[in-house]
């Protein structure tokens, strides 16, 4: 008498997942889309303060000093443009993420790779505050690329 061997189990499906793994339904998955929703506020409130920034070398160069002949030394004038055109993009960018948008976290990629141009060019003028928004920055793009939605497109 012979028996039959049991049929080999089927292959999971590709979203059915452990709870340890990474990707959808995976702690990485929560993490990233906690990680979006707090890069999307940071950008927010890096944004804002960029405007002000922005304004505040617009309107009056005595506020901010340099440290002596820096390689990119612009006008602060200049500086002012260039973090209130930056700021502005960024608020948009990060009111975008919070619908979850994709050309919002394309975006918001974009703008915050020139923010942290900008900041390690305004390192002489502000280092402190220059290395606080470069590592928030960094933070903000690492949860835009490890995002993935769940949601079917």
């Amino acid at each position: 008498m012979t028996s039959a061997a049991p049929p080999p189990p089927a292959p999971p499906a590709p979203d059915d997942r452990s709870p340890g793994d990474r990707g959808p339904g995976g702690p990485g998955d929560t993490w990233a889309a906690g990680g979006l929703a707090l890069g999307g506020t940071l950008m927010v409130v890096y944004g804002l303060f960029a405007v002000l920034q922005g304004i505040t070398a617009i309107a009056d160069d005595e506020v901010y000093t340099s440290f002596g002949d820096y390689v990119f030394e612009f006008d602060l004038t200049a500086w002012g443009w260039i973090h209130l055109i930056v700021g502005v993009l960024v608020v948009v960018a990060g009111f975008g993420l919070f619908t979850g948008a994709t050309w919002a976290r394309m975006v918001g990629a974009v703008v915050v790779g020139l923010a942290l141009i900008a900041n390690f060019m305004w390192l002489p003028y502000q280092p402190f505050w220059s290395i606080i928004m470069i590592v928030t920055g960094l933070f903000v793009l690492w949860s835009v690329f490890n995002y993935r939605s769940t949601r079917a497109m």
